[in-house]
């Protein structure tokens, strides 16, 4: 509305009149003091905007970028990327360090500044901590940052000791870690240690006559490997109990939380992800969290409500999935313990490990510190099952029949190998088990029983692809039909 009046009034020479002589818009009716600043102000940002945008299309960002960057610095963003170009990699997610080096060499930071080198070094730490480690050999970070700035090695080891200095990363041994990292390492290995050393304090047991009444409770006897594992989970202040599927963890742990609860432990359980609490919820009969749920995650810069200061409560502390933690969420964990706190760690050693930092459950189980039942007796129920069979065959060598070339696939059983050597031809047959083969065959419904699984984000086998094929094959008017999890 005020547009057109101000148009109609000053005609093409508007603009220099919201610049230079904005005391002249409180000619137009309906516009005063008040409203002529509103007026001032938002053209200034607007023009901000404007010399923000041509600024960051000059330099090969696109306009949906763009924005992002602006929502990130506001009217400073010229200014800030001209002194730090870099800091797009370190602060916005999705923008990588070559973007921010092209930013940077047009703007005239050298090649060989120490800038840009700091930059690269910081990066290639980054993207290893991203592949799941935790620190790099110190020759192979400096030969390899070396390569991807295509700078010499000693101008790389020298900022290397200013990135020491400034407390960005820290050595230990041969390694370099970045020092957030080093310190979740060093607070795992003190709280785990701390806690093996002390015995288990709970209300006294008598194990033998308390396996009797579990026993009887739960309608089965206990396989002796069961018996002594529940028997170590009574005795030990902390205990890891590992294997495969079907071994009988879920049965081990519940029965040593019936024994415990019949003893006044309240326990709390908790999992990575909101599938396994669940899942954990659904096998044990009690409230299973997640993990950030049990810290009460405040997101950003903020963390976690529970730690040292504001520790959690209880005295049974049962972590399902622990090959899905990283280093960083189980140093957060361990921190927020109460004193006095027992730890029932479960998980199998030889899923793939957590998509984070560090290999947790495994590095315990390798520590030798900590004691470990180790389940590897697959029980009537699972033996059933050729997925469980099939995987201890691959953690044993041996190649599953299923996986041979031309192999039958027998009636009446849950895994099988369909081999397909082209892409399309593998997703079209992904699509005809999705719609038709599986629902025929086990009254899947598409969208609540089945969920398919693949190893990338992109190509036509990744998840994008995968999503909208689909979803226009089953359900093409509903965008949110269909999620497809990586793994």
């Amino acid at each position: 509305m005020y547009a057109k009046k101000l148009v109609a009034k000053f005609g093409a020479e508007v603009f220099d009149v919201i610049d230079n002589r904005s005391k002249r818009l409180e000619e137009v009716d309906g516009i005063g003091p008040k409203r002529r600043k509103e007026i001032k102000e938002s053209w200034a940002k607007q023009k901000a905007v404007r010399q923000i945008m041509v600024f960051l299309h000059q330099h090969g960002i696109s306009t949906a970028r763009a924005v992002r960057i602006f929502k990130t610095y506001g009217q400073n963003s010229i200014g800030l990327l001209r002194t730090d170009p870099y800091r797009l990699a370190r602060d916005l997610p999705g923008v990588g360090f070559k973007t921010a080096d092209a930013i940077a060499a047009k703007i005239g930071v050298g090649p060989d500044s120490d800038q840009r080198v700091k930059a690269g070094v910081e990066h290639y730490l980054k993207v290893a901590v991203g592949g799941g480690h935790c620190a790099l050999p110190e020759r192979e970070l400096i030969d390899g940052a070396g390569e991807l700035l295509g700078v010499d090695g000693e101008k790389v080891a020298a900022m290397l000791e200013v990135l020491v200095d400034d407390g960005w990363v820290e050595r230990d041994s041969e390694l370099v870690f970045p020092a957030h990292l080093l310190e979740a390492e060093r607070e795992v290995a003190a709280k785990v240690s701390g806690l093996v050393r002390e015995r288990a304090a709970y209300p006294e047991i008598d194990v033998g006559k308390a396996l009797d009444w579990c026993e009887k409770r739960i309608g089965y006897v206990l396989a002796p490997g069961q018996r002594a594992a529940v028997e170590a989970a009574l005795r030990e202040r902390v205990l890891i109990i590992t294997g495969g599927p079907g071994v009988g963890k879920t049965t081990i742990i519940n029965s040593a939380l019936l024994v415990l609860q019949a003893k006044g432990v309240e326990p709390v359980l908790c999992a990575p992800t909101g599938r396994a609490a669940k899942r954990m919820s659904e096998s044990t009969g009690l409230e299973a969290r997640t993990i950030h749920r049990l810290l009460e995650y405040q997101g950003g810069a903020v963390g976690f409500a529970r730690d040292a200061d504001n520790p959690l409560e209880g005295q049974l502390f049962v972590v399902d999935e622990l090959s899905m933690v990283d280093l960083p969420l189980m140093a957060a964990f361990l921190t927020a313990l109460p004193a006095g706190a027992h730890l029932l760690l479960v998980g199998d050693v030889d899923q793939l490990p957590s998509v984070g930092p560090g290999c947790v459950l495994a590095d315990l189980i390798g520590s030798g510190l900590v004691p470990v039942v180790r389940l590897t007796e697959i029980f009537r129920q699972a033996e059933e099952s050729r997925i469980v069979r099939a995987a201890h065959e691959i953690n044993e060598g041996r190649l599953p029949p299923e996986l041979e070339r031309g192999a039958p696939h027998a009636k009446g059983k849950d895994f099988f190998f369909i081999e397909r050597d082209d892409p399309e031809a593998a997703v079209e047959t992904l699509i005809h088990l999705v719609r038709e083969r599986l629902p025929e065959h086990f009254g899947f419904d598409p969208f609540s029983d089945i969920q398919v699984l693949t190893p990338m984000h992109r190509g036509s086998l990744g998840t994008v692809a995968l999503n909208a094929r689909l979803q226009d094959a089953l359900n093409p008017a509903n965008e949110a039909s269909f999620e497809i999890e990586r793994f």
